[in-house]
């Protein structure tokens, strides 16, 4: 109110819109003359225009007579322009540089916010422009000087030829065709400069007649600027609210945005940021960010937020380790989606980096290959987990990335105690999820957490291993050694019941097994790839009880036929690598975790109606053997069965075949003709 006060309105103007000029009315702006040179002075010979382009070339008359021209440079001009001769074409017939061409540019692409005014008795008539040209200099003279001396190079050159040669020497002819023209290629052209340049050459001018500033037409013309009538009638525009009418006559430019240089879709910049809500913005910079103590969440999230809200919001999308919030593993894997390193789906990925997570709620640290031999996903996945939150340390491992938030805690207390319940609620699936040992769920000492955390050196740390596996061992051979005496105690006797013991005796192969076992699991507790608590599946003379077996096979057999079904050729290395990927997604304790190897493999194959396809490879090809054993499906009960056999039959015979011969191959055995669509549906 006091600033109102200080700054009285004066007077009130009406404002109208004049309407009669509307996309007509065009503005331009001269380059600055001399200051002999007034707007008087100035004499228009001729203007031109191309509307399309909206370009305007005006030739303007030169004082010759002012002090302040130059009579020499003139002449001079002149006669580089058009040489000695003076005819119709020459550009300056009085052998005097007397006229100027200016050629106009577009000011601006977006002229819808500005407009022209006149005021008059108390009233501001506006006429919006339909453009805004600026004009410069053209000095195509000097183009046309430059043609002439060649012109005349040229002509002295070939008067110094021979007159008296009869006729021209033949010369030889080369004629090329053109290629047909991509639609890369046309494209490319369309777009060059070039083109451009040639489209709008091809526009013709239009000649104009210039009117003076003081000659009756323009005064005519003048009379336009005013609004022709001022009843409400005619002026519906301005019947609107001030901010409607400002936004009428002023709308939001959209040039400063693509003037913009084009971000990434993934990056919003901090004005756009805080126009989302809050929840929306904290979830944002988690993402992004991954770990972040509680005070630079605050500070990036401007001044004036409200920390309960803020603790509110972050409980929904992150998770409190050692004092800081690293984001929840499902914001960053959503459902329905998989690995980028792996195809492992999400559900998998985020148990693998949740027990990275509770890993480093109970220590400081934490080894790449535990977490490895627990989850049982890919080196790159697991390296991606280690990234988000801990850094690397020779000889030590992988290091929580942000210290203690100790203030944060004593802050927050019930915040605190709430994460920690739902800490135990991650480590109850967990355990159930990987079956953990009891080393894994002791927790770690107050003091972990409650001061600053203890460092242990490398070597301290190797040493700690080795006594964790020795122990480990220890336990594994006393529970192996108690279950075999409890075998042999329970072993029946001859006759009874060891005809319904099914044996399954297999022979010994060079092949290694594939490593799908839990072997290398100690931290699991699985002894000879089996949980020792499951007790159907305990061993009988060193091999799986007949039921167990069957299950076993039951379960291969479904995922070879499911597999070939979808994919008709596979070789025994993406076979064994689909398998490893399906037992990835099983959840542990699984009939199929008790160990497949290749010959079991190999043979589920055969069982299911598949055969070896004996492809005659080059010798001096670089294939592992896995990737030389093709197996295909023989038959699939569709109506392409007798055409896949002949094609794995020429397959057979070589291992590279070109297209007619197939085509031809599989007309002569199955008598009839293929076009070119279904040869491909079998080819493919």
């Amino acid at each position: 109110m006091a600033n109102e006060e200080d700054d009285p309105i004066i007077q009130e103007i009406d404002v109208y819109l004049a309407r009669s000029l509307l996309e007509k009315l065009y503005l331009f702006q001269y380059p600055i003359r001399p200051a002999s040179m007034t707007y008087d002075d100035v004499t228009h010979l001729s203007a031109k225009i191309k509307p399309k382009q909206q370009k305007v070339e005006l030739e303007m008359a030169i004082d010759t007579l002012n002090p302040n021209y130059c009579r020499s440079k003139g002449e001079q001009i002149a006669l580089n322009v058009d040489g000695t001769c003076t005819d119709e074409t020459s550009t300056y017939s009085s052998k005097l540089m007397d006229k100027q061409t200016f050629c106009s540019s577009q000011a601006a692409s977006n002229v819808s916010r500005y407009a022209a005014a006149v005021y008059k008795k108390g009233e501001l008539h506006l006429t919006p422009l339909h453009g805004i040209l600026q004009l410069r200099p053209s000095f195509t003279y000097l183009d046309k000087a430059d043609a002439k001396h060649r012109e005349r190079e040229a002509a002295n050159e070939g008067g110094d030829s021979s007159q008296d040669e009869a006729e021209d020497d033949v010369k030889q002819i080369t004629v090329r065709f053109s290629r047909p023209e991509t639609e890369q290629a046309r494209q490319r052209r369309v777009q060059s400069y070039e083109f451009l340049q040639k489209r709008q050459a091809e526009e013709h001018w239009v000649h104009l007649h210039y009117y003076g500033l003081k000659d009756s037409r323009s005064e005519h013309e003048r009379q336009y600027l005013f609004s022709q009538g001022h009843g409400l009638a005619e002026n519906t525009e301005l019947i609107k609210s001030p901010s409607e009418y400002l936004m009428m006559l002023m709308p939001p430019s959209v040039e400063e945005e693509n003037d913009k240089p084009m971000a990434p879709s993934n990056v919003l910049s901090m004005a756009q940021l805080r126009t989302l809500p809050l929840a929306d913005q904290i979830k944002i910079l988690m993402k992004n960010v991954k770990v972040m103590p509680f005070a630079n969440l605050m500070s990036l999230l401007g001044s004036g937020t409200d920390p309960t809200a803020v603790l509110r919001c972050v409980q929904q999308v992150a998770l409190l380790v050692q004092g800081n919030w690293v984001v929840k593993s499902d914001v960053l894997y959503p459902k329905d989606t998989s690995s980028p390193h792996s195809g492992v789906p999400a559900e998998v990925l985020c148990r693998g980096r949740d027990f990275v997570m509770w890993k480093f709620t109970q220590d400081r640290w934490v080894v790449r290959k535990e977490v490895a031999a627990v989850t049982k996903l890919c080196p790159e996945d697991v390296k991606d987990f280690l990234e988000h939150m801990s850094v690397a340390r020779i000889n030590k491992g992988w290091e929580f990335m942000l210290p203690y938030d100790e203030d944060f805690v004593k802050k927050h207390p019930d915040i605190v105690q709430r994460q920690q319940m739902l800490w135990m609620g991650i480590q109850a699936k967990l355990e159930k999820v990987y079956n953990l040992l009891k080393e894994h769920l002791t927790p770690k000492k107050q003091e972990a957490q409650s001061a600053h955390p203890l460092l242990v050196s490398g070597e301290q740390r190797v040493n700690m291993a080795k006594a964790k596996v020795k122990q480990n061992y220890g336990q594994l051979e006393k529970e192996f050694q108690k279950q075999k005496a409890e075998m042999k105690s329970d072993t029946p006797s001859a006759g009874t019941e060891v005809p319904t013991v099914r044996v399954k005796e297999e022979p010994v192969s060079a092949e290694e097994p594939m490593d799908t076992s839990a072997l290398e699991g100690l931290n699991n507790g699985l002894v000879n790839g089996l949980h020792p608590a499951q007790g159907p599946t305990d061993p009988v003379n060193g091999h799986l009880p007949g039921g167990c077996i069957d299950r076993v096979a039951q379960e291969l057999k479904a995922f070879v036929s499911s597999t070939f079904k979808k994919q008709f050729v596979l070789t025994l290395s993406e076979l064994k690598r689909l398998f490893n990927l399906h037992l990835a997604s099983l959840p542990p304790g699984h009939t199929l975790f008790s160990g497949i190897s290749d010959k079991m493999l190999q043979d589920m194959v055969l069982d299911t109606g598949c055969k070896q396809i004996l492809v005659p490879f080059p010798p001096q090809t670089a294939a592992s053997p896995d990737e030389l054993k093709v197996y295909a499906l023989w038959e699939a009960g569709d109506t392409y069965d007798q055409h896949r056999q002949v094609l794995l039959e020429i397959f057979s015979k070589n291992y590279r075949v070109r297209r007619n011969v197939i085509q031809n191959q599989l007309s002569q055995e199955c008598g009839e003709d293929l076009n070119k669509q279904e040869v491909d549906r079998v080819l493919k």
